[in-house]
């Protein structure tokens, strides 16, 4: 059995081949300071992220309008404005911007599109030629409710129409332009062959060795990019992107990795006979149940030592730890 190991240089989550401790539910990390847990226990991210999904769902809704070809912003639309879109890029690029004392005005336009690029992405993963996924956000995928055709055009659409709403609509009084293009940029490397798109490779056509990579350009890079381009808009310094980077990338992967053991637990180790669907590779298959648990620990410690070093900020990083939480725990639904 191939031990874990990092493939990718620039992500630097380093994974231990072997912890003495199983996964530990809403534990705080090694070393925040004693108000930041105490802060962190009391924050009521339900209430803080479902506010912001209110506020997310509404600004999607004025940026996607019908429009000539209709079908084209009905298939656009259905995908991004789903029920069940739990919106965790928007929010965390939010928060991350609040963090730095930005106003969550200047993220707006930035987390819807950030949004689009995510249902973009989903729209095209979930194609019969990639993962063949009949449902998404516990509805019909779009292709099977607007054919191939249509599914692949809503999504070739959806990427563009997100960087020009940022530069539509972000507050010129508020983020300079120079900030704005290196979004713009962070954005575009995300959803980009070196990004994204080589998760999706390697998910389908990757051997057992690019399990970890694979899952950190589908669902860290994300994460990552949400986190560094919330930063980016309330003013982060360099070395605190850094910090953001390593942080959001750690967070995305968790939360595939707790999605992994979640399914296993569920299905009672079944693997079944994946007939009909492309199941892409995950931790739990690749390197067993217990192993994927160690992986989930070390994951959810690495982003908390990140956020340690915004200690100077107080409350203000409390929402970020609380991510970390709900991407182990999932105390509730917000979707």
């Amino acid at each position: 059995m191939a031990s874990f190991s990092m493939i990718s240089a620039s992500s630097q989550l380093y994974i231990p081949k072997k912890l003495a401790f199983p996964i530990r539910c809403s534990s705080a990390s090694s070393s925040p300071s004693i108000s930041t847990q105490s802060s962190s226990l009391k924050f009521d991210l339900k209430t803080y992220w479902t506010t912001l999904i209110a506020d997310m769902n509404q600004k999607l809704h004025e940026a996607i309008p019908i429009r000539y070809p209709e079908q084209i912003y009905q298939s656009m639309r259905y995908s991004v404005l789903a029920d069940g879109a739990k919106r965790a890029s928007p929010v965390m690029c939010v928060a991350a911007c609040e963090l730095f004392g930005g106003n969550r005005l200047a993220a707006f336009p930035t987390a819807c599109a950030l949004e689009m690029v995510h249902a973009a992405s989903l729209i095209h993963d979930d194609l019969p030629c990639m993962d063949d996924d009949p449902s998404r956000r516990g509805q019909p995928s779009n292709h099977t409710i607007y054919g191939d055709d249509m599914a692949i055009l809503a999504g070739d659409a959806l990427f563009p129409l997100g960087f020009q709403h940022i530069v539509s609509n972000t507050p010129s009084n508020l983020v300079p332009e120079p900030r704005l293009l290196r979004v713009i940029t962070e954005i575009a490397q995300t959803v980009g062959s070196t990004g994204m798109a080589a998760g999706q490779f390697l998910d389908l056509e990757g051997g057992p060795e690019a399990v970890e990579f694979a899952q950190e350009k589908k669902f860290g890079e994300m994460s990552q990019c949400s986190a560094v381009c919330g930063g980016l808009l309330g003013g982060a310094e360099d070395d605190e992107l850094d910090r953001l980077r390593r942080y959001g990338r750690a967070v995305g992967v968790l939360y595939r990795v707790v999605d992994d053991i979640l399914e296993e637990k569920m299905k009672g180790g079944d693997d079944g006979d994946g007939e009909g669907k492309k199941k892409g590779f995950s931790y739990v298959k690749m390197y067993g149940l217990e192993k994927a648990m160690e992986v989930a620990e070390q994951l959810k410690t690495k982003a908390k030592q990140e956020l340690d070093g915004f200690e100077k900020y107080g409350d203000g990083v409390v929402p970020l730890y609380s991510f970390v939480d709900y991407a182990v725990d999932r105390g509730f639904s917000v979707s």
